[in-house]
């Protein structure tokens, strides 16, 4: 009976575990279950009693583990970074400078972000910071999930994620990432969870996924290796 691990992984990386986990399941004989969600909504989980082998989070999220005695120690392994995406066939909006990016909101008819997802929680602190809050909430749809797949549909014109799970929905064109001046760049970074039986196959699916042999999959993937 082969050997079974658990991987609790934050969507943006939904792709990268996805292609690399059938080719570590042959070389080391083992099943690797992967569970997928926001980082917030897999802490809540874990905090209710979820638990795995290894985790994938946002940086911050396995520091936090790591604080709480969850964890051994993080391993970064990619850089995402926040992009915008229309419904395929849709003008593309400017979004080249902040001002251009601004007026694309306040142009929107209709905008989807995540509900606890990184670039989510982002998004809605930057309209508040660039003090647009006020007149973009009422247009604004939050859901947790691919929200390009809102766009895909026509319920939104502009879908706001991380570009590695833009790049998971199917009937959009993804504009390109937030301007510079604008943009929050997420790390992803794993761990082995302290009450894993196979603490060795995790570290060894944690290597593995951060391996620079994989750069050229990563950017394939919308992200940067870290």
């Amino acid at each position: 009976m082969a050997i079974e691990i658990r991987i609790l992984s934050t969507i943006g990386m939904r792709t990268v575990v996805e292609a690399l986990a059938p080719a570590f399941e042959r070389r080391n004989g083992c099943t690797v279950t992967r569970v997928y969600d926001s980082s917030v909504a897999l802490m809540q989980r874990i905090a209710a009693g979820e638990s795995g082998d290894a985790a994938v989070f946002t940086a911050a999220a396995i520091d936090a583990l790591i604080a709480q005695g969850k964890v051994a120690a993080r391993t970064d392994l990619t850089r995402s970074f926040v992009g915008i995406a229309v419904r395929t066939g849709a003008p593309r909006p400017d979004i080249s400078t902040p001002a251009a990016f601004q007026q694309t909101l306040l142009a929107a008819k209709s905008i989807a972000r995540s509900q606890t997802g990184a670039s989510g929680l982002y998004f809605a602190s930057l309209i508040e910071r660039l003090g647009l809050g006020d007149a973009l909430g009422p247009r604004i749809t939050v859901q947790d999930g691919i929200v390009g797949r809102l766009a895909a549909r026509g319920e939104v014109e502009i879908a706001v994620q991380q570009i590695s799970e833009l790049m998971q929905a199917d009937g959009i064109d993804i504009v390109g990432p937030l301007p510079d001046a604008l943009q929050s760049v997420t790390v992803f970074s794993a761990g082995v969870f302290k009450s894993s039986r196979e603490a060795a196959l995790g570290n060894a699916l944690i290597a593995d996924l951060a391996a620079p042999a994989h750069a050229a999959l990563i950017r394939q993937k919308g992200m940067e290796p870290a």
